[in-house]
């Protein structure tokens, strides 16, 4: 069972990307601020009226998000 649902973000023309790491949840934001209510919503969405046991879910779930920085100019 996981007790984390873990998002990779992404810049994305001018926005933010979330995508689901191994669960089927994307979604995106034009600000990060945005972008976090937006993966709130989106989990509860996806969660709404299903058995969280079956989704591989512990009853109350936390949210894990990884931010991927642009790769560094070497000087």
């Amino acid at each position: 069972m996981k007790s984390i649902i873990q998002f990779q973000i992404s810049e994305s023309d001018g926005g933010y990307v979330a995508e689901g790491i191994g669960v089927p949840i994307v979604t995106q934001g034009d600000t990060l601020d945005e972008l976090t209510a937006n993966i709130r919503e989106a989990v509860e969405l996806y969660v709404e009226d299903e058995d969280l046991v079956e989704l591989g879910l512990v009853k109350s779930p936390s949210v894990l998000v990884n931010f991927e920085l642009p790769a560094l100019a070497h000087a």
